[in-house]
């Protein structure tokens, strides 16, 4: 495989993981349930959330095949199911209605306890749609090197997420609001680009397994 190829397919990966892992949006949820503690308290929360949330990919991105092996489930159909709930989050992203599965009363409840791994790791960080992703990337992959590209792109980012973590206060003032939005809405529209990509590839190759075996 050459290098531009190489590095096209990386930067597909990192492109879909950074959309769904959405670091912008989970930053602001990840201020307000951290507002009360003390910046080394916080800063704590974040390495522990983030790393968690990375540990919970890289499994499913190394195991996920077997897991799919298991269950007797296609990396097509996966294709498909995954795409259509990306695109069920980029719409929302893009309507600017909630963009992960945390309600407001869960992260209530969740604010005096273990927080950084329920809501913050998982589902915000790492929820049903990067776990779909990661499993269809390493399925699709054709090469070592391709799983690599993908190994790589969740770790980076992720270091990504803990920086912006780790600086979430003065972000989340710079951005306000307004910002977030806007970066939001164009993060939706990349992930729903990214799953109709997704469903066509999984339909087709469905479609021709289907014409295959009926030959």
């Amino acid at each position: 495989m050459d290098t531009v190829t190489l590095f096209s397919f990386f930067l597909y990966a990192f492109t879909a993981i950074f959309v769904i892992v959405n670091p912008i949006s989970a930053l602001f949820t990840f201020v307000s349930m951290t507002s009360s503690y003390p910046e080394k308290a916080k800063n704590m929360y974040a390495k522990r959330s983030v790393i968690l949330a990375a540990a919970v990919a890289l499994f499913f991105a190394i195991a996920g095949s077997l897991v799919l092996s298991f269950l007797g489930i296609g990396v097509d159909s996966l294709r498909v199911a995954g795409g259509i709930l990306l695109f069920t989050i980029g719409y929302n992203m893009m309507t600017a209605k909630m963009t992960h599965s945390v309600t407001q009363a869960e992260i209530d409840e969740s604010q005096d306890k273990d927080f950084w791994i329920f809501p913050i790791a998982i589902p915000l960080l790492c929820g049903p749609g990067l776990i779909s992703t990661v499993i269809v990337l390493m399925g699709g992959s054709t090469s070592f090197a391709n799983d690599a590209m993908v190994i790589f792109a969740i770790l980076l980012v992720f270091v990504i997420t803990y920086v912006g973590f780790y600086f979430s206060r003065k972000i989340s003032t710079y951005l306000g609001y307004t910002g977030t939005l806007v970066i939001t809405r164009l993060l939706g529209l990349f992930l729903a680009a990214i799953a109709v990509s997704m469903i066509t590839l999984g339909l087709y190759n469905i479609y021709q397994l289907f014409i295959a075996g009926a030959v």
